[in-house]
């Protein structure tokens, strides 16, 4: 029987937008794991809880949910004019892996946070008071965030008054940048990889109807709600309950990806559950959100709720609205024509917790689609800081 003792890894947990994870500094991981490999996963799972049969993450530090099964590297930024480099890791909640395929836009906002709490950012330009700059090398994907974080009596500001549907308490209001935000990293390719705004997704056993496919914060896969049967007002409940519906779902993200060109076999799939995203979006309506909240069709220019490994995310996930905005900045595209059509540099939208206001700036060059930039409020804050102990023997 082992008795290994346990590891003791400096660490920090924190909310960020409506995710949580558990932020590490590089330096401070044991030496096998400040490398990309078998020890970096191990360890995080670990610390996560994961892969757990249960689906209940009762020994470790998720929450057993996709917003909340999440670890995050920073370090000193190795990028010219960048302040911190943050790689993301999302850790399957009952299966044996770690998906670095994508960034958490939630966590993003953590991020930039946590560079100054960590001491990433030169103190000569952390103001005694006002707005700090943060630049992010997003190394998932290789682009940069810019982060404006409040300061107040030479500190992070983590209270306030800013209210983010989704996260019960209000905190502090800090805006996210995502500069270029499309062409994904590795995969290479246009704003729209199969060239086309909307394409006919042909889905085995589902049927075939129109697709929005982008790559813009991360791949996602929007469809109407009517064609796949619902009317987008759905809560999570209706939706993560229903096993089959959850199948279908799945069925449309794979036929996604291979359309995409992000996987070459079905099966590669579901090595792959963080991206792409799925999302079906419908015209306004009038709906009550999960905290009883009364959304009204004129609070709101879409309706979208969006799938995050494998299940209806209870809110939104940050680069997911990246996605929607820029979608939606584009005449002709899904998204753009649920929420009325024609030219326009915002969108505020209703999901499952509430509404959110998401900008994008995106321009026709040569006949292809580009977005510049796509810009968000979030708030984020520290809930627990010191050290996360895992059994020795587990990395």
């Amino acid at each position: 029987m082992s008795n290994v003792p346990q590891v003791k890894v400096p660490a920090t947990y924190l909310r960020g937008g409506t995710s949580k994870g558990v932020f590490f500094r590089l330096e401070d991981l044991p030496e096998s794991a400040q490398v990309p490999g078998k020890a970096r996963d191990k360890l995080f799972q670990r610390v996560i809880g994961s892969p757990d049969p249960y689906g209940a993450h009762i020994d470790g530090m998720g929450g057993a949910t996709s917003s909340t099964s999440k670890c995050v590297i920073l370090c000193k930024s190795s990028k010219p004019d960048h302040d911190v480099d943050y790689l993301y890791g999302q850790i399957s909640i009952d299966k044996d892996f770690v998906d670095w395929s994508g960034n958490c836009g939630n966590l993003s906002t953590g991020a930039g946070a946590f560079a100054i709490h960590a001491g990433y950012v030169d103190a000569s330009r952390i103001p005694e008071n006002g707005i700090c700059t943060v630049r992010i090398w997003q190394a998932n994907i290789s682009k940069t965030i810019i982060a404006h974080v409040p300061i107040t009596n030479g500190q992070v500001q983590e209270t306030g008054d800013f209210e983010l549907d989704g996260v019960t308490f209000p905190a502090a209001e800090i805006v996210l940048e995502f500069l270029d935000p499309s062409d994904e990293g590795e995969e290479g390719g246009s704003l729209f990889p199969t060239g086309n705004l909307i394409d006919q997704l042909e889905v085995p056993d589902v049927g075939t109807f129109p697709a929005t496919m982008i790559t813009a914060g991360i791949p996602t896969v929007f469809v109407n709600a009517e064609d796949i049967g619902y009317t987008g007002t759905e809560l999570r409940e209706a939706i993560n309950t229903d096993a089959k519906a959850l199948a279908r779902l799945e069925k449309i993200r794979v036929a996604g990806a291979l359309r995409m060109g992000l996987i070459k076999t079905p099966e590669e799939a579901a090595t792959r559950q963080h991206t792409p995203k799925v999302a079906f979006v419908s015209k306004p309506k009038d709906y009550k959100s999960s905290s009883g909240k009364q959304i009204n069709a004129s609070d709101v220019d879409l309706l979208v709720r969006a799938l995050s490994m494998g299940k209806l995310h209870h809110a939104m996930m940050g680069t997911a609205a990246v996605a929607i905005g820029t979608a939606a900045a584009v005449p002709g595209t899904l998204v753009n024509l649920a929420a009325g059509g024609g030219e326009r540099t915002s969108v505020n939208f209703g999901h499952p917790s509430g509404t959110l206001r998401v900008g994008a700036e995106a321009k026709l060059e040569n006949g292809e689609w580009k977005v510049t930039k796509a810009i968000m409020s979030r708030s984020a804050r520290i809930l627990m800081e010191g050290w996360v102990r895992v059994p020795g023997d587990s990395f």
